[in-house]
């Protein structure tokens, strides 16, 4: 067995990062992402840390930096949370339509206001369309893994995509777990050298981000669009290589938890995952066949992989921690039954948006979510969807 350490979440995606050798790093702190960054810092005083990092004014500058260092060729990466993610929202764009394959790790948190520093998806669900791969992380070990497969997938020249690495705010960031670090000389080999066809070099002059006008930026579009859809065999075969190569394996867009017989489905992303395991453990002791679905990729979204469990299942809880405000429910909800419908799968969706804003998930709160998802499977859905565990008194 590989020697384990017992260090804190975001140590370890810090470390994880370094061994990746970015070339540049730019990062500005926000709770819960500033001890990644701290690390990083850290690293660079001690010489562990070849790459350039540079300090900045704002989370706009930061990823601003990064797409001017990858415009040259440069490894790139950077960390932020919540309103430091939305305020990158215009540079996202940018590093996307101009195919740099930056990496982020993105620490959740709620989106203000209110002022809430505790962890939901809100931040990165709302940058779910900026053409950004995003990997969703279970646990730290999973989060620091994620960042070298990041890096593998954004880089292959089918993709050239960025990417961000989330993982829930101070339920991961700030944990001490024990972690399997990511040894230099296996990464070395899992990650080759970023050598890209394309950057800025006087001796062959180009251009990027250059003005699109009607004639050509629907192609543009379509061919980021086809690099998202050359990204979900690309995420597959790399959580392979990587297992292959480390021995740790996670599930390729998903995984499953007991999924083979499962009746009730829960489908969901992040470190809930961990809660909904020994739920559903106790659950299946009572006789309630579940299972989990857990989403690994939300962008690309497995809509293959999502239809193959759902054929089987007599219903699926889609469970998110965000909301598509004048939709009524979450984004991984609205995307399961979308491609469940294209499909012309009927198998039914109820959504359920719960730990908004950091309120805890207990077992407690999952069990009785299922007990309503096995009377509306023998009885039908009476409501598609429900802010779960709801303070009443306040309303």
């Amino acid at each position: 067995m590989k020697k384990m350490k017992v260090v804190e979440g975001a140590y370890a995606v810090a470390h994880a990062a370094k061994v990746c050798k970015p070339h540049v790093i730019c990062a500005y702190p926000i709770t819960p992402q500033t001890h990644i960054a701290e690390c990083l810092s850290q690293f660079k005083a001690d010489g562990e840390l070849t790459g350039e990092s540079i300090n900045v004014e704002s989370e706009f500058a930061a990823l601003s930096c990064l797409i001017g260092a990858s415009a040259i060729g440069a490894r790139t990466y950077s960390a932020t949370s919540s309103q430091g993610l939305a305020m990158m929202h215009e540079a996202l764009f940018n590093a996307s339509g101009m195919r740099f394959p930056i990496v982020i790790t993105v620490v959740n948190r709620a989106m203000s206001a209110p002022i809430n520093i505790w962890n939901d998806h809100q931040d990165s669900i709302s940058q779910r369309d900026t053409g950004w791969i995003q990997l969703y992380a279970e646990n730290v070990q999973e989060a620091a893994d994620m960042t070298a497969q990041a890096y593998k997938i954004a880089e292959n020249k089918n993709v050239l995509m960025p990417a961000m690495v989330c993982m829930d705010g101070f339920i991961l960031s700030h944990v001490f777990e024990p972690v399997v670090l990511l040894e230099q000389d296996i990464t070395d080999d899992f990650l080759p050298p970023y050598d890209p066809e394309y950057y800025l070099d006087p001796k062959n002059p180009m251009t990027f981000g250059a003005l699109g006008d009607p004639s050509v930026y629907t192609e543009y579009r379509y061919l980021q669009d086809k690099a998202m859809e050359n990204a979900l065999e690309v995420i597959e075969k790399t959580s392979m290589e990587f297992n292959d190569m480390y021995g740790r394996y996670y599930g390729g867009l998903i995984d499953g938890y007991r999924l083979d017989d499962a009746e009730i489905v829960i489908a969901a992303m992040g470190s809930i995952i961990g809660t909904l395991k020994d739920t559903v453990d106790e659950l299946r002791t009572e006789g309630i066949i579940a299972g989990i679905l857990k989403i690994r990729s939300f962008r690309p979204f497995p809509k293959k992989e999502v239809r193959r469990i759902a054929k089987g299942a007599g219903i699926i809880v889609a469970i998110d921690k965000n909301i598509s405000l004048g939709t009524g429910e979450g984004a991984l909800c609205t995307e399961i039954k979308a491609c469940l419908h294209s499909a012309g799968i009927d198998t039914p969706v109820f959504g359920s948006m719960l730990g908004h804003g950091g309120r805890d998930v207990s077992k407690e709160v999952i069990e009785k979510l299922v007990y309503r998802a096995g009377d509306m499977m023998k009885h039908g859905l009476k409501e598609e969807n429900e802010f779960t565990d709801l303070r009443r008194e306040l309303l």
